[in-house]
């Protein structure tokens, strides 16, 4: 019999993460390399382990994401909202906790387009009198 395999996919900006949580001693691959490797920043690292710090998991579960779009900061948010979909998913009791900590919401922002006539988003052109 195959071992419990979870799946949930997470959403940050335009990146979208892919995570597969299986029970192990809390191995994480990000996109074939290792955590440290791929995410330079400790803050990034920090905040895609927030979940698995609130549902006490951090060396319960091996995570392997496959992530993709947009810059490393927007990965990690899409991180975290994808092992905090898989929690829910592996043990609904952590729903409630992971909930009230915010991680199960897709943090909606996105950068506002560009306008016409205009240089940017809401940046005009300079105005010339004469």
């Amino acid at each position: 019999m195959a071992e419990a395999m979870f799946y949930a996919t997470g959403k940050r900006k335009t990146s979208v993460a892919r995570v597969w949580l299986r029970p192990g001693s809390g191995q994480i691959t990000i996109n074939k390399r290792p955590v440290e490797r791929y995410l330079v920043r400790e803050s990034d690292r920090m905040l895609t382990l927030e979940p698995l710090k609130v549902a006490d998991a951090v060396d319960k579960f091996d995570i392997n994401v496959n992530v993709g779009g947009g810059g490393i900061s927007g990965q990690a948010g899409a991180i975290r909202h994808g092992i905090s979909r898989a929690l829910v998913i592996a043990d609904q009791n952590l729903r409630d906790p992971l909930k009230k900590e915010g991680f199960l919401t897709r943090d909606s922002r996105m950068k506002e387009r560009k306008k016409y006539g205009q240089p940017g988003a809401r940046k005009r052109f300079q105005y010339s009198k004469r």
